[in-house]
């Protein structure tokens, strides 16, 4: 790590030169975490780091990429999670390649809000992370996206390096602006794959709002369909800011043939200032089945049917 920091202050020294810019920030977390999937309530601690590397050409043409790196198991070095991606943009458009959104990701927006340092509020068995079918190759997709006034629009393609499968098709829709007096957001998205004879297609919506009191509400619904089969999933959440304290609260539930997988989650904030926030989430599932027959299955319980419950609480620092 002392490697890699030193490399990145040579690199933030001598960005000038290409008209580059190199931005280091990071966070992590500290607390303690408990549930019905764990022996005895445990330490937690996490740490990551990302670098955003960006620059103009004389053209006006703009490129960079996000790397992530997130602390490995035990502490030891460092493995590249999440971000990994590489971008150019002129005006509106933008095409992002690596490990990004597909285009229905990119247009829905997911019902959790705030924070807790294990994502205990948002890793029950009704929570979508609205992933839709990405991940269902290597994990690398190329999107194209361009936002014009309140309007963007995406699509997006992610390829079977074996040359087996179709890619899976990706188009989303988003809008952003202000009806009534609230600040109106609405997404979006398709998505579907052939996997030899299997389609399988997801499509969906959501709707969030703001309040000038403080309250923000956010809903998604979005319907799957497996090879015939239909997966239908819906969430709320609801949040309220008031100086340094956000509360919030989520509820979800997928539907099919004979089955129902609900659960909810709970966050509780509290800015400290400076980038550090103390953070409480509470997350309880109830399982008819593991969602992971579908294919699906975001949250920490998603491949196992029952019921659990977790917390988490600690601190989260910013930098």
């Amino acid at each position: 790590m002392k490697k890699i920091l030193f490399a990145t202050t040579a690199l933030v020294a001598t960005a000038g030169f290409a008209a580059a810019e190199v931005k280091i920030t990071g966070s992590a977390e500290m607390g303690i975490i408990d549930g019905d999937d764990l022996a005895t309530a445990q330490f937690h601690t996490d740490t990551d780091i990302t670098f955003t590397l960006s620059g103009e050409a004389d053209n006006g043409l703009t490129f960079g990429s996000k790397i992530k790196l997130e602390e490995a198991a035990g502490g030891i070095a460092t493995s590249v999670e999440d971000d990994f991606a590489v971008f150019v943009a002129y005006g509106g458009a933008t095409l992002t390649m690596g490990d990004t959104d597909g285009a229905f990701d990119w247009a829905m927006k997911e019902v959790g809000i705030g924070g807790s340092i294990a994502d205990d509020h948002t890793t029950h068995t009704g929570f979508n992370f609205n992933s839709g079918l990405d991940g269902t190759f290597d994990g690398q997709i190329a999107r194209f996206d361009y936002s014009f006034d309140a309007f963007s629009f995406a699509i997006s393609a992610e390829i079977d390096d074996s040359g087996t499968f179709d890619p899976v098709w990706g188009i989303g829709f988003k809008y952003s602006g202000e009806l009534a007096g609230l600040d109106l957001g609405v997404g979006l998205g398709y998505q579907s794959v052939d996997l030899g004879g299997a389609d399988i297609e997801v499509m969906g919506i959501s709707v969030d709002t703001t309040f000038d009191n403080g309250l923000q509400a956010i809903v998604n619904y979005s319907e799957t369909d497996v090879a015939g089969t239909t997966v239908d999933h819906w969430g709320l959440g609801l949040g309220y800011t008031m100086n340094a304290l956000t509360v919030s609260a989520n509820y979800g539930e997928y539907s099919g043939p004979g089955f129902s997988n609900s659960g909810y989650g709970v966050a509780v904030n509290y800015d400290l200032g400076g980038g550090l926030e103390v953070q409480f989430g509470y997350g309880s599932s109830d399982a008819d089945i593991p969602l992971a027959v579908f294919g699906l299955g975001d949250g920490r319980f998603g491949a196992v049917a029952g019921s659990n419950d977790s917390y988490s609480f600690g601190l989260a620092m910013s930098f």
